[in-house]
């Protein structure tokens, strides 16, 4: 028996040695997520789905709009996931009069030194919250090209980097309501998930209403507690983009797309950005799900969030009322899934 056990020693290194080269390290990025998703749970009542999608976001370095209607809990979700982490936080008001130098900075006169300096806006930060982003003009919107897509800024001739991770999270809400823009389609493009917030139903209503009861004299941040460090979220991006994606899943997120080009019912498809999207948030369902492969299911979650923001339904289609969420689900079924 000893020589057996003997025997089974070093064989056993050898494997755990083969299965940490093949294999990620997933434990503490999981435990972080569940974590995070406590703290959101405490507040927000319900939205699984968007606390997911939040999460997938963060970890595939992503920009995230979040679109509904007042009052269901956009802005204070943004705040809480900033209070989970460890990172500088920014928040900016959009108001129809709000000017590009608000956002990015301006040069201000030294009258001591005798030149300009240069004073940063508040998007020099980690993660920023742009509330009611469609309530600004197009000038304004075209200020966030260069940061939401290179996270650079370049103002008189000089180019400032800006500190990873940086994270944009928008919120908006919907175009019919008053005093809103819609917003360019070369931003729009910029953003990984568009998340619709819907209202909740009866039952998390009531529980709404008994929290916000119970919670009296206190604020509903107060209790909110700080689970990760900038390093850590730096560390967790980097550990997602390793994880495994088999080649038949690469060609099933390229038909998904090139689909959308093809399809009669759209007006605009989906351009290369949006395949390169599907194959980040893919990794990151699959990241939060304890997993370092990808699965078909991890790309069919992450299409409709990816896409539906980025095509064009036709007039005609539009007037009969279908959205682009209904026929992006039409093309997931039409296409055959890998095996």
């Amino acid at each position: 028996m000893e020589n057996t056990e003997n025997n089974l020693e070093p064989s056993n290194s050898d494997t755990s040695s083969v299965n940490f080269q093949s294999r990620l390290d997933l434990s503490s990025l999981s435990e972080g997520v569940e974590k995070i998703k406590k703290e959101l749970e405490t507040v927000i009542v319900g939205q699984h789905k968007m606390i997911d999608q939040l999460l997938v976001a963060l970890l595939s370095n992503g920009h995230i709009l979040i679109e509904g209607v007042p009052g269901v809990a956009k802005t204070i979700t943004a705040k809480i996931l900033a209070k989970t982490l460890s990172v500088d936080f920014s928040r900016i008001q959009f108001t129809p009069d709000l000017m590009p130098s608000d956002i990015l900075g301006t040069s201000v006169f030294d009258l001591k030194k005798s030149e300009f300096e240069f004073k940063k806006g508040p998007i020099f930060s980690n993660l920023i919250l742009i509330d009611e982003i469609n309530r600004a003009p197009a000038k304004t919107q075209a200020a966030l090209f260069e940061v939401m897509e290179e996270r650079q800024i370049t103002i008189d001739g000089k180019c400032y980097e800006l500190e990873k991770p940086f994270i944009v999270l928008a919120t908006q809400n919907p175009i019919e309501q008053e005093g809103t823009y819609r917003l360019p389609e070369a931003q729009l493009d910029r953003f990984l998930f568009k998340i619709n917030v819907d209202y909740p139903n009866l039952n998390e209503e009531v529980t709404i209403i008994q929290r916000e009861h119970t919670l009296q004299n206190h604020g509903k941040l107060d209790n909110i507690k700080t689970i990760l460090s900038g390093n850590d979220i730096i560390k967790f991006q980097d550990l997602v983009k390793q994880i495994i994606v088999e080649q038949n899943l690469l060609e099933y997120i390229a038909k998904l797309v090139v689909n959308t080009r093809e399809n009669a019912f759209l007006y605009l498809g989906a351009s290369p950005r949006a395949s390169i999207a599907i194959l980040n948030a893919a990794k990151g369902f699959a990241a939060i799900r304890g997993r370092d492969f990808v699965t078909p299911e991890d790309i069919k979650e992450a299409a409709i969030p990816v896409l539906q923001h980025r095509v064009i339904v036709t007039p005609e289609r539009e007037m009969e009322g279908l959205t682009s969420i209904e026929i992006i689900k039409q093309i997931i079924e039409s296409i055959e899934i890998p095996r």
